[in-house]
């Protein structure tokens, strides 16, 4: 126990979070069990690290451990979990769940047998916590890690506190919002940069963002689909070279017949590995209301615009960056679908939306416009860059 400890010392002391991530505040931390979802390379280590640092400093009530540790090779969680409470442990914080087998039956063993443990502990996109998991979906609180916002980058880059907004604010309000934070801050200045490398918290390293985001990817395919959907091996070209047309035509309709030609599989493989996709926050599929899957989406977007900037080689059109950039905005705290009335989205069945890169005057009155390159707007006519402010 006391090399754990350790380790959760150097682990605490040594993290590095210059952004507060507003999940923090969203999450119900009274929950017995939380489980944190989130895709590879959006900083749930970092997060789960930042909270003992801010709730519990270095008091050994609160101790976070690796799944990747060799130790759970010959001793199961719900032991080791009995040890930490013998000797004062409060709050267990896990990492690389999926990597521990039998991971649900164990967490609800400890959820049942130490009712003064708390335990948070990360997962995979992939992972279903409560669809799929019969032993815990009646008891965890399920929430959702996503990469930074353009909000959070701007204030990484630009050492702010701004804060967020919720949809109808941005609606009713946009006009003196945008002044507030232009006051502060010139976001047109940063916007490009973080379509092209904002998304995922490590463009803070002094790496290769593109050859660390290519990697990651990968390892979504190999770890995050291969590993927790327990798809053979041989079958991971099929799922990269798919993904890889995907990305290349996206955003467009998916035309499931040529890509069960193309990848040499059927076409009710092609629906499922397309699902794995869109579970591993690498694509997200867009429907016309009342629609879900196992129907075919209307359309396939990449999950965000850094991905695209990865896997287009002959550049990114203009016009597909700035729909994927909204898509994801709002696809993290609302319903989206195919827009019925010449627009491009409709938001929670209510907000109709087109995006474009100019203020025209025939717009139509009955949509909003996300507008590309304005500071400010009016109206119905709002910048888009603001929308990367909804988290």
């Amino acid at each position: 126990m006391e090399a754990f400890y350790n380790t959760h010392k150097y682990l605490v002391e040594h993290v590095h979070s210059p952004v507060r991530r507003q999940l923090m505040d969203e999450i119900d931390w009274k929950h017995r069990l939380i489980g944190i979802k989130g895709s590879r390379g959006v900083g749930k280590t970092t997060f789960l690290l930042q909270y003992a640092k801010e709730h519990f400093g270095l008091d050994h009530s609160c101790l976070y451990i690796n799944f990747n540790n060799f130790y759970f090779t010959q001793h199961t969680l719900l032991e080791f979990a009995e040890e930490f409470c013998k000797q004062g442990g409060k709050t267990l914080l896990i990492d690389q769940t999926f990597k521990y087998e039998n991971w649900s039956k164990e967490l609800r063993e400890c959820y049942d047998r130490l009712p003064e443990l708390h335990i948070v502990f990360s997962g995979s996109s992939v992972m279903r916590l409560i669809e799929e998991n019969d032993d815990i979906q009646d008891v965890v609180a399920s929430y959702n890690l996503r990469g930074f916002s353009f909000r959070e980058f701007l204030n990484l880059k630009c050492n702010l506190q701004l804060a967020s907004y919720s949809i109808s604010e941005i609606l009713q309000h946009h006009d003196n919002i945008c002044r507030e934070i232009c006051s502060k801050v010139k976001p047109l200045d940063y916007f490009s940069a973080y379509l092209h490398h904002g998304f995922y918290p490590f463009f803070l390293e002094n790496r290769n963002y593109s050859e660390n985001l290519l990697k990651t990817m990968n390892m979504m395919l190999e770890v995050d689909i291969l590993l927790i959907k327990q798809i053979d091996l041989k079958y991971l070209s099929k799922i990269r070279k798919l993904l890889n047309i995907l990305m290349c035509s996206a955003p467009a309709g998916p035309n499931v017949s040529q890509l069960s030609l193309e990848i040499e599989t059927s076409r009710a493989t092609i629906m499922n590995y397309i699902k794995y996709l869109r579970d591993a926050r690498l694509l997200n599929l867009l429907y016309s209301e009342g629609e879900e899957f196992p129907k075919k989406p209307k359309q396939i977007y990449a999950q965000n615009t850094n991905l695209m900037h990865v896997l287009n080689h002959n550049g990114v059109d203009k016009t597909d960056e700035l729909k994927t950039f909204f898509y994801n905005a709002l696809h993290a705290k609302h319903k989206v679908n195919m827009c019925r009335h010449n627009g491009d989205f409709c938001i929670d069945q209510q907000y109709h939306f087109r995006v474009v890169s100019e203020i025209n005057l025939k717009h139509s009155p009955k949509l909003y416009h996300a507008v590309d390159g304005i500071k400010t707007g009016t109206k119905n006519e709002i910048p888009l860059w603001l929308f990367g402010f909804l988290y």
